[in-house]
């Protein structure tokens, strides 16, 4: 009897100590502002793989931060997330970190915190960020010392209370979980049903999209149609359905088109590779503006492309190349300005390269670099701001080394090809892709392990490619491409 009371007085401790931990959701989101603030994509417009990276790590926390909320929430499955963080300056933490090609800081880290409070302290202190601002919020201060110097400082009961109760001890479940690392075959034995179904749902809006997108291209005579952020498709189909009643509305506004690749973006006008973009939060009035200036985009385009000539024959035959995949997304008139600034530049230094020397290598202008590189796949990438007396040193000394990696780049694009039609073919895949960030490298050797392995799951999925594991609101399933 006296063991019973004693029991019901560690539950009603437990409860009072949690309940004066526990943060609401609003209080969590107003904690985590500094956050979002740092991370949030729509601050990454000008950078395409680090953008693509926050906004998938984002709908994996959001969903681990309303799994904490649910009433009786007790699953334990620790979550690995990697941000791009806006602040430059480096942290001295034991969080893996690194830079990208971008300056943006890398930070990767687990969760496997059980409540708001120690998630939020987590996350913060992971970024780097200032946690004195939860101090101001409606949480006990003693609970806030305690988690914040211990994120995840399960309270110690009896192993008997646990036997008697039916609770889990997350002492070993937090032991068990840092035992068991997340394998692709136990990965694929949890998710593959939720996959499914979702594949399924999405299969009848799939045909439409595919139907939508061959008639606007057949009708309007373009050469492709375009998305540049990983939108569902139900969005997509809304926006070719918008598209479709302009064309409607107002057929003469779209003589232009023929041959053109229409992208659907975050803003209307032409992008430096010559692509008409869509904005999707633009309205049919926008979209009709951008139509009627395109004979004067073309003349702009016409102007670019002798400019580029113009640089090319001051640095000894050179090709200056814009790489969708690789660079910010600039519209026409940026991209303009950007070349124009940096030809009056290479002008004025009257640098000495003998004609036609450089002819088969290319290089990139890159304006949120400081010091000249050579990217793996051979091309050189050039700040704006580069000295043209270092920009000519670099790329003689670099000239041999960018010719072998150009021919590696060759070989490397046939064979990832090749890797990729025969997984697809292995597995019996109805999609194989990757995302923008993964490297061909990265993607031959995941295609290279793939087909070591017996995946039965895999028949008639949507395979991507990534840097992490998930399943997409459509049912694609998304796999680190060093997956264990």
């Amino acid at each position: 009897f006296c063991y019973s009371i004693r029991l019901c007085l560690e539950k009603i401790l437990l409860q009072c100590i949690l309940q004066s931990r526990t943060l609401s959701g609003a209080d969590a989101i107003n904690a985590l502002r500094p956050f979002y603030f740092a991370v949030h994509p729509d601050f990454f417009g000008q950078h395409p793989k680090e953008r693509e990276v926050n906004e998938n790590s984002l709908k994996r926390l959001n969903g681990y931060l309303e799994n904490l909320q649910k009433p009786g929430f007790r699953s334990f499955k620790p979550t690995q997330l990697t941000f791009y963080v806006r602040e430059r300056e480096r942290n001295s933490s034991n969080v893996q970190e690194s830079f990208s090609a971008s300056g943006f800081r890398a930070v990767s880290f687990t969760l496997h915190t059980r409540d708001l409070l120690s998630t939020v302290l987590d996350i913060l202190n992971s970024c780097s960020l200032s946690t004195e601002h939860i101090q101001s919020l409606n949480v006990n201060s003693q609970s806030y010392k305690e988690a914040r110097s211990t994120v995840n400082r399960p309270i110690k009961w009896d192993k008997t209370y646990y036997s008697f109760t039916g609770f889990k001890d997350p002492e070993e479940e937090l032991e068990q979980a840092q035992r068991v690392e997340t394998t692709l075959i136990s990965w694929l034995d949890d998710n593959e049903a939720s996959a499914v179904k979702k594949l399924k749902k999405s299969l009848p809006l799939r045909k439409e999209l595919e139907r939508l997108k061959f008639e606007l291209s057949h009708q309007l005579q373009l050469s492709d149609i375009r998305w540049q952020r990983s939108w569902g498709i139900a969005h997509r189909c809304s926006q070719l359905h918008s598209l479709g009643r302009l064309v409607q509305q107002r057929p003469e506004v779209l003589k232009n088109v023929k041959g053109r690749t229409v992208v659907f973006t975050e803003r209307s006008g032409m992008s430096a590779a010559g692509h008409i973009m869509l904005g999707t939060m633009d309205v049919h009035h926008h979209w009709t503006k951008i139509f009627e200036r395109l004979p004067n985009y073309y003349k702009l385009q016409k102007r670019l492309l002798f400019l580029e000539d113009r640089i090319s024959q001051l640095l000894g035959g050179i090709q200056v190349i814009y790489i969708e995949e690789l660079q910010p997304l600039l519209t026409l008139e940026e991209y303009y300005e950007t070349l124009d600034s940096f030809y009056n530049k290479l002008r004025d230094s009257r640098l000495l390269f003998h004609p036609r020397s450089l002819r088969g290598l290319q290089m990139i202008l890159e304006s949120d670099r400081y010091a000249p590189s050579l990217h793996e796949f051979g091309h050189f990438m050039i700040p704006t701001v580069c000295d043209p007396a270092t920009l000519q040193w670099f790329i003689f000394a670099k000239a041999q080394e960018a010719r072998e990696n150009l021919k590696r780049k060759e070989e490397m694009m046939i064979s990832e090809k090749e890797l990729i039609d025969t997984s697809a073919e292995k597995f019996s895949l109805d999609r194989l892709y990757k995302e923008p960030s993964v490297s061909s490298a990265q993607m031959i050797d995941c295609c290279k392990r793939l087909l070591e392995e017996s995946l039965p799951y895999l028949q008639g999925m949507h395979l991507c490619i990534s840097h992490f594991y998930s399943v997409l609101q459509d049912g694609d399933l998304c796999i680190p491409w060093n997956w264990k």
